[in-house]
């Protein structure tokens, strides 16, 4: 992923100086993303000051085993769901120091998509000062486009909720 062709490298650059600012950590919770997120935050010297680890949790397993997502919650909405994208950014938390997390479950195609969630279909959650707030969009593009926009969606979205 080309995170300057983006705009990606400057959000990561904004989001650093907002959370050294307020001395706080950040822990990712990603599914479809597979660890793209961590990745360009953790692309920028220094990140360590203020990236405190990453979850990739692409399986159901994954997500019950280091999140704690009850299974029984991804049974009953499915691994794209608002409740889920909540528990992850949750267990993000709880399994973390960090004081901010950052969840995202999708489905980035080009298979897996249904009629209810079809190929695009990407939950995000934030959870900061024990504040969480989850939305989902459509994306359009193929499977690299819609990981890339996902990226670039949730570290948008935390600058905005942490007065970035």
């Amino acid at each position: 992923m080309s995170t300057q062709a983006s705009g990606i490298e400057e959000l990561v650059r904004q989001l650093a100086a907002r959370l050294t600012e307020k001395g706080w950590m950040l822990a990712t919770a990603e599914s479809c993303t597979g660890g793209m997120i961590a990745a360009a935050c953790t692309d920028l010297a220094g990140s360590s000051q203020w990236f405190e680890r990453g979850f990739v949790t692409y399986s159901n397993e994954a997500k019950t085993e280091m999140l704690g997502v009850p299974a029984e919650l991804i049974a009953k909405h499915g691994a794209v769901s608002e409740e889920v994208v909540r528990a992850m950014a949750e267990g993000a938390i709880r399994h973390s120091r960090a004081q901010v997390s950052i969840a995202v479950t999708g489905v980035a195609g080009p298979e897996g998509g249904s009629v209810e969630k079809p190929v695009g279909t990407v939950w995000f959650s934030w959870s900061v000062n024990a504040e969480v707030q989850a939305h989902a969009l459509l994306l359009e593009g193929d499977r690299a486009q819609v990981r890339r926009s996902s990226v670039r969606h949730t570290l948008q979205q935390l600058l905005k909720l942490i007065g970035g």
